[in-house]
């Protein structure tokens, strides 16, 4: 679910909030800061849904480009090709600029 009036996409399970993704519109650029998931609800895939839904959302307004801030979602972006065109740049700047232990 797409929460505009608070720059958030937002995943529930029945009718609680379990995970968010906060971003920060500038101009043509949507920068995906910050994902979480409650605790009790970690592990159950959650963050991958919540990020896979809110790309897929903003390739259908296809009116911003993705520059990834957020550590889950540059790895998600990294494990999923297909989301590529949605970037700013190139997967591998999103890499670089994140630089989280572990990154390729």
């Amino acid at each position: 679910m797409h929460d505009s009036d608070n720059h958030r996409f937002e995943i529930f399970l029945d009718s609680s909030r379990v995970g968010l993704m906060d971003y920060v519109v500038n101009q043509d650029e949507i920068h995906l800061v910050h994902t979480e998931v409650n605790p009790e609800h970690q592990g159950k895939n959650l963050a991958a849904i919540l990020v896979r839904e809110s790309l897929q959302e903003l390739r259908e307004a296809g009116d911003k480009k993705v520059i990834p801030v957020c550590s889950y979602v540059v790895k998600y972006m990294e494990k999923h090709p297909e989301t590529h065109d949605l970037l700013k740049g190139t997967i591998e700047e999103a890499v670089a600029s994140c630089r989280w232990p572990g990154a390729s």
